[in-house]
């Protein structure tokens, strides 16, 4: 939904060298740890909870997106549940939805959990504990979390279902929940990312797929589910 990558935002606004190493590491290190040990090191430097927050309430994200969630929830008809699943953590997507009006109108939000102790140190940790048993992905997902495995979890504890899902995603990782999808379904695709890539190289899909670049044209899909209705 935003226009920036949140994992990476706040380094680059409060220590871009660490951004920097966090680049060079990012191969060799696995994600969520690579995060919480950048946000050791900013802690250390006497970076501060209030200057997180701040820097995650100033990050980009598209009055056009706020306006197409927002309407699209708020519609009568189609009836529309909102479902957050991110490899980002619970502490960044909380804190930027509260700063946009938008934190109650999730059904749930599947993320890393996160918090920040006494001293302002933001602590985080997995969602899926490495020392536990393992997601069983054999679509390439890394290490963690399985946004497929995820996703199917949530359908099976919201039965009967939903008669149509849409699916907003730019990241490779975005790749294995899509497979799960049937063909009434629809992926909604940033152009650039690695989802668009990898859609593009292995297919497989049976939802139909439609891609944006602008927010602008999220909400001009979402207002056209409302008008059909």
């Amino acid at each position: 939904m935003a226009d920036q990558d949140t994992d990476r935002w706040v380094f680059e606004v409060l220590a871009p060298d660490i951004r920097r190493k966090m680049k060079t590491l990012q191969q060799s290190v696995q994600w969520t740890d690579l995060i919480a040990q950048s946000l050791q090191e900013i802690h250390a430097r006497g970076r501060t909870r209030e200057e997180i927050e701040h820097t995650l309430r100033q990050m980009p994200f598209h009055p056009a997106m706020v306006r197409g969630i927002t309407n699209l929830k708020g519609a009568s008809n189609p009836t529309t549940t909102l479902f957050c699943l991110s490899n980002a953590n619970s502490v960044f997507i909380n804190t930027i939805l509260e700063s946009k009006g938008l934190q109650n109108l999730f059904e749930e939000i599947v993320t890393n959990p996160a918090e920040f102790d006494p001293s302002g140190l933001l602590k985080l940790r997995r969602r899926v504990d490495p020392d536990g048993p393992q997601h069983s992905c054999a679509v390439g997902c890394s290490p963690n979390m399985c946004k497929g495995e995820e996703l199917a979890a949530f359908l099976e504890r919201h039965k009967p279902g939903y008669d149509r899902i849409v699916y907003v995603g730019d990241g490779s990782n975005d790749f294995c929940p899509i497979l799960r999808l049937r063909s009434q379904d629809l992926v909604l695709c940033r152009r650039f990312r690695g989802l668009e890539g990898r859609i593009s190289r292995e297919g497989g899909h049976q939802c139909q797929v439609k891609y944006w670049a602008g927010a602008w044209e999220v909400e001009e899909i979402f207002n056209q589910f409302i008008e059909k209705n």
